[in-house]
């Protein structure tokens, strides 16, 4: 947007408006919004995908876990990319479907939650963050039905009710929430199988990571698109807490220990049921 004459603020920014970011950049300048950059017709696009993300309830909260891999049809486009993002101090979204515009959508979600912080007073409530983000994944159809569709995956900690929450969304901006653990992406099939046999009521923090960084385990055993274990780069999953405590991401040091206990029961034993 231009600025003013003598340097000042353009008028638009000085006026009273909504608590939406997005409804203020649509109103003033909707170009820089995604969705209003569709491919010319006819065209397809080969961009770099994201997947797997999966998520996980315990006791007090939830964990989020991502792989690290990007892949560009059958190229590994990027090995220790950041699926996993903190949306706000209790919140967090993980990526799965056209890497760079679902982390453009992810950039505008964690501005519209801080404007709204800003323009309200409080947080957001969880529910009103995550039918927020549907809207957000509904206005980017267009670009969906091209072949660049992002499918992410929300969590975060509900003050009101003292527990985690999990919601999953399709391509259309439906929200649906889910209970105990889920997963998206393409070896999310595989992570959620897993995720039935492994996940118990009861779970600790610590028990909840385990499970998380078990289905990863399990999906990069059965989809080339999800990336395993990288011992010799020491590119571990990325995997963030949502509790009281805020959104913690779990350390480097944390999650290889716990990467590496898996790999070592797994020897001998990839499939990870009873020697």
């Amino acid at each position: 947007m231009t600025a003013a004459p003598g340097g000042r603020l353009p008028p638009a920014y000085l006026a009273a408006g909504s608590s939406s970011f997005t409804d203020f950049v649509a109103a003033h300048d909707p170009s820089l919004l995604p969705h209003r950059r569709p491919l010319p017709p006819g065209t397809s696009l080969d961009a770099p995908h994201g997947t797997t993300i999966v998520t996980v309830s315990f006791d007090g909260g939830v964990v989020m876990a991502g792989d690290r891999r990007a892949t560009m049809g059958n190229i590994i486009a990027n090995r220790d990319m950041e699926k996993v993002f903190a949306t706000d101090e209790y919140s967090a979204v993980g990526i799965a479907g056209t890497a760079g515009i679902a982390i453009e959508l992810v950039r505008l979600f964690q501005v519209e939650l801080e404007h709204y912080e800003k323009i309200e007073g409080t947080l957001m409530s969880l529910e009103g963050k995550a039918n927020r983000l549907a809207s957000m994944i509904r206005s980017n159809l267009g670009l969906a039905m091209q072949g660049l569709s992002v499918v992410p995956l929300f969590a975060g900690y509900d003050l009101q009710r003292g527990t985690g929450r999990i919601f999953s969304y399709d391509v259309t901006g439906g929200c649906y929430e889910e209970h105990d653990h889920h997963g998206v992406g393409s070896g999310s099939l595989f992570a959620r199988g897993s995720m039935k046999k492994t996940w118990r009521p009861g779970l600790d923090r610590d028990g909840a990571v385990r499970v998380a960084v078990e289905a990863l385990y399990d999906a990069a055993d059965d989809d080339s698109a999800t990336g395993g274990p990288d011992l010799s780069r020491r590119i571990w999953p990325t995997i963030v807490s949502l509790d009281a405590d805020g959104a913690v991401f779990r350390s480097d040091e944390e999650v290889a220990g716990v990467v590496t206990a898996v790999v070592a029961e797994r020897e001998g034993n990839p499939g990870g049921g009873p020697r």
